[in-house]
């Protein structure tokens, strides 16, 4: 319980600090930011946003919704020039990002990876590469639920669910702004958004985004291409019908990425120490992606204040990958010793996915509640092509002075690795019951049939199905409103995850299950100017996937997984997102937690147990008005990663020491139309390992320091 004590005092302490610096300011009178999104209706000031129904689907506001979430919004994303999806994450509390190589990422909170990702509320699964590689012009905010997100996300692990909401159309004459960026690197991005009415009532709405870049990179022979399109038009149908239609396309075409990670041992059992522009790529690596999204959305409100909403959403990603895989431990004087695997991937993994919710208030017992109901189905058809070398493979050589000069090899025609189609038909039903004035209680559930089709490949030996039927997932939450700023909650959840590794009779694994509890308080202040909360945290966890040693998969040389029970994350967060004093933003998160198996063996070793997140800016009075000066720091704690040494054979932490990334902006308004921000991330050249474990040791290097110069102009 000493901890629980802890965590009361220091988010009393947080509340009462904050109040106390706001207590003879009076009240600055600036205009929030609503957007109407599809019938939902959120106001967004500043650093953070007053409501959200990305946890319940019930539209609460963060301090009445009994769960941990994050907005970053469209102002946070703009300051900190936060380009992909990937930025705003590693900037967010509570979440760890590590790349995997340099085409994809691990994503990791509370001890557990982070696979469910929405667009506008809605699931959407990816392939080999994750949405958080994408660029964030087309986004409004990213909002991110922390612990399990089961009730609205149905399969998935209890860490964490990333909901990337789309810009809309809500201009009432034409508006816009053009953004130019030079950095690092060469670095040249452009971005466009524009927003009109068409038609003389402005009932009908257009925007466009449009955004294109092109930059190398830190590590030698990389330079990606970007480009992006999103479309959408909304119109009212009436004075309670609205009708949502978009598009969007991004192709990311990526040269010379290095694939897996550099060796961490010689071969004497020393270790390397390269420079952060080493790779281990060929000149004709390709790692090329085109993502694709449509939907269609249709609210309307109906009599009792209720609303109805239907909507249909496709997704498709295309993932055309040519790579050279790298291994070994290179000698220290000849630099030989390293094996290659040439290799090519693709994948088109493609989803449609269709949901019907009808949600509003009701009155029972002289109170009045509110309760959500809906329905969906989804079908993804998955899978992907390999190609191999076709003769022996070419020895690497020296690998100190390798500089991707490599021969690219004849490979043989596609063949299938794996293929297949999964479908979902889920319910879910959720009430808000007011019990008194204070007191709130949350309770629902998702009913779920699950279904997973695979045909024989070169990944999977036989075909085989695998069903769920009628997985039911519980919600609870409690509310209680201590003062009219302050309340404490309480929030019960469960999880599972349908599992494709086999165990030493060939038998699937039964799917992971768990328990999510979480315990904590928030308040907004300053009329939602500024928000805060402190939150306790536990995650159970069975049938969670190990090794097992000694046993193979029968007719294969997969090695045999069984599973274990007992796996536990425990640990608190504390944040601080809004307004504290006039022209004052500020975002700061506190994290601290552990995850161990029931042998008391850490797992998720590739995340830092303690993440620091924090920024600022500060618009300066009077005649200085039109200068912004912000910064902030990201600041990690040592990782419990281990690996076998080659050579002694023993065990050695490899895991990242603790550090801090600082970054710096600025930005100066020439005019009302014109402005020039500048912005320097890793403003101390910090030299760091900021790879996920992969094949015995994390060995990718962070990004040093890089500088960015925007001018947007807005018409």
């Amino acid at each position: 319980m000493k901890s629980i004590s802890l965590l009361r005092s220091g988010a009393v302490f947080v509340l009462a600090i904050v109040q106390s610096a706001y207590a003879d300011e009076p009240p600055v009178q600036t205009m929030p930011r609503v957007q109407v999104e599809a019938g939902e209706t959120v106001v967004v000031e500043g650093y953070t946003s007053k409501n959200s129904t990305s946890a319940t689907g019930l539209d609460l506001s963060l301090r009445n919704t009994p769960q941990s979430v994050t907005v970053i919004t469209r102002e946070r994303i703009d300051d900190q020039a936060l380009t992909t999806v990937g930025d705003a994450l590693r900037n967010t509390t509570g979440v760890s990002l590590k790349p995997v190589d340099r085409g994809r990422n691990n994503l990791s909170a509370r001890g557990f990876d982070i696979n469910n990702f929405q667009l506008d509320g809605s699931p959407v699964v990816t392939g080999n590469i994750g949405l958080e590689t994408g660029g964030t012009a087309m986004y409004e905010r990213i909002e991110v639920v922390r612990g399990a997100t089961g009730l609205m996300s149905g399969a998935g692990d209890p860490s964490a669910s990333i909901n990337l909401v789309r810009k809309h159309a809500d201009a009432d004459s034409l508006t816009g702004t053009f953004s130019a960026q030079l950095g690092s690197w060469n670095q040249r991005t452009g971005t466009l958004d524009v927003g009109a009415p068409l038609n003389s009532s402005g009932s009908i709405r257009g925007r466009f985004v449009a955004d294109a870049s092109r930059q190398d990179a830190f590590i030698d022979l990389e330079s990606t291409k970007r480009t992006a399109f999103y479309a959408v038009v909304d119109a009212d149908l009436g004075s309670r019908a609205r009708l949502s239609v978009g598009a969007s396309h991004q192709r990311d075409d990526r040269d010379g990425v290095l694939w897996a990670s550099l060796p961490y041992w010689y071969s004497d059992g020393t270790r390397t120490n390269y420079s952060r522009d080493k790779t281990s790529a060929t000149r004709w690596n390709r790692w090329d992606t085109q993502d694709q999204s449509a939907f269609v959305a249709f609210n309307v409100e109906l009599p009792a204040a209720w609303n109805l909403r239907a909507e249909v959403n496709y997704h498709r990603q295309d993932e055309d990958s040519m790579l050279l895989w790298m291994w070994g431990d290179p000698d220290p004087v000849t630099g030989e010793g390293m094996e290659a695997y040439p290799y090519h991937y693709f994948a088109d993994p493609r989803q449609v996915r269709a949901s019907v919710v009808a949600s509003g208030p009701f009155e029972l017992f002289g109170r009045k509640h509110e309760l959500a109901a809906g329905v969906t189905r989804s079908r993804i058809k998955g899978g992907w092509l390999n190609r191999d070398a076709v003769n022996a493979v070419v020895p690497v050589g020296d690998f100190d002075a390798w500089d991707g000069s490599y021969a690219e090899p004849e490979m043989t025609d596609f063949y299938v690795g794996s293929r297949g189609i999964t479908s979902e038909t889920a319910a879910y039903l959720v009430t808000r019951l007011s019990l008194t004035e204070r007191v709130k209680f949350i309770a629902g559930a998702r009913f779920t049939d699950w279904k997973d089709v695979v045909e024989a490949g070169a990944w999977t030996a036989e075909p085989y199905v695998q069903k769920e039927s009628a997985v039911i997932t519980p919600y609870a939450g409690l509310v209680v409103d201590l003062t009219k700023q302050l309340s404490a909650y309480a929030s019960y959840t469960d999880s599972f995850k349908p599992q494709t590794d086999q165990d030493r009779n060939g038998r699937y694994l039964d799917p992971l299950t768990g328990n999510s509890y979480e315990l904590g308080v928030k308040s907004e202040m300053l009329d939602g100017k500024l928000f805060a909360s402190a939150a306790l945290f536990r995650i159970d966890q069975e049938n969670f996937p190990v090794v097992d040693v000694g046993f193979f998969v029968p007719g294969t040389l997969n090695p045999a997984m069984r599973a274990a029970q007992g796996v536990e994350a425990e640990g608190y967060e504390l944040e601080v997102a809004g307004e504290p004093a006039a022209g004052l933003r500020l975002s700061l998160g506190w994290t601290n937690y552990s995850a161990k198996d029931a042998d008391g063996v850490d797992v998720a070793v590739d995340h830092a147990r303690k993440l620091l997140r924090f920024f600022t800016k500060y618009e300066l009075p009077g005649s200085l008005s039109r200068l912004s000066i912000g910064g902030g720091v990201n600041w990690e704690g040592d990782r419990p990663a281990t690996a076998t040494n080659p050579v002694t054979g023993e065990l050695e932490k490899v895991g990242q020491p603790a550090y801090a990334l600082v970054d710096l902006m600025s930005k100066y308004e020439l005019s009302d139309r014109i402005s020039l921000q500048f912005n320097v991330s890793n403003l101390l050249d910090k030299k760091y390992r900021s790879g996920s474990f992969w094949w015995g040791a994390p060995y990718n290097y962070g990004e040093p320091r890089k500088v960015l110069l925007s001018v947007d102009y807005g018409f």
